[in-house]
């Protein structure tokens, strides 16, 4: 049986916020850096034994898998940090207070920019201080590859091969990996490997640092997924998610 955890960060200072974050750079939260705790303790608690560990190049994802690991007494493993595990970028939104642009601009027009599968936000101009162009932590990432904005489309299409060419086949090989990233980073790697339809993956709300277990034959077939915890307690972080976007 193969086993892989997909951990979305725990709470950061613009969850706290309610702000788009996308691929801004911002910190856990005090409450984020107590939900990852949490997490590497209940992980530890169910016997878990990673071999290897993804995440991405964004300090609320790294921040969040070195204190699970730690909590784990699992630092030593091997870790791979990849821009292509960001999160989705959110163009001329990032910063912005999701229930503000509710106010301003309707729930039904929030909710396509956070969720629609294929409608990116506005784009950022190529000089604006929030494009990744001029950040060293892409200096060695072909231009053409960094996105101004993105569709969860787009983000699916960002990630797909690397999740079937380098983590896959990772996974063939170990017994156990941990994936610490983020809500539409995982959500595109979750559409894949579910087959979820463009219509249905809207609704998969992923709550901040709560254990999404996917257990694997020796064939690599899918054979259970489910969230570690209690399973009211995870409904209600869902609700929550959900209802991030929408008027106070």
């Amino acid at each position: 049986m193969k086993r892989l955890v997909m951990l979305r960060h725990g709470e950061s200072v613009w969850n706290k916020e309610n702000r788009f974050t996308g691929w801004t750079n911002v910190d856990l939260s005090e409450k984020g850096v107590e939900e990852a705790h949490k997490a590497g303790q209940l992980l530890r608690t169910e016997g878990f034994r990673f071999a290897k560990a993804y995440t991405s190049y964004l300090k609320r994802a790294i921040k969040t898998l070195n204190v699970v690991l730690d909590e784990m007494d699992l630092d030593w493993i091997p870790v791979e940090k990849t821009w292509i595990l960001n999160e989705k970028h959110y163009g001329a939104l990032q910063g912005l207070n999701k229930a503000e642009m509710a106010e301003k601009y309707g729930d039904e027009q929030v909710h396509i920019w956070r969720r629609s599968y294929d409608v990116p936000p506005l784009a950022l101009d190529r000089d604006d201080k929030r494009a990744p162009l001029a950040d060293p932590r892409y200096a060695a990432v072909d231009p053409k590859l960094l996105p101004l904005t993105e569709s969860l489309k787009d983000t699916v299409e960002r990630i797909t091969p690397f999740w079937e060419n380098v983590i896959l086949p990772d996974l063939a090989k170990n017994n156990e990996i941990i994936i610490a990233a983020h809500g539409n980073s995982l959500r595109g790697i979750i559409k894949v490997l579910k087959k979820i339809s463009d219509e249905d993956i809207p609704a998969l709300n992923l709550p901040t640092a709560v254990p999404y277990l996917f257990e694997f034959d020796d064939n690599m077939n899918l054979v259970s997924d489910r969230f570690l915890g209690d399973p009211d307690e995870i409904r209600a972080l869902q609700e929550a998610v959900a209802n991030q976007g929408k008027k106070k």
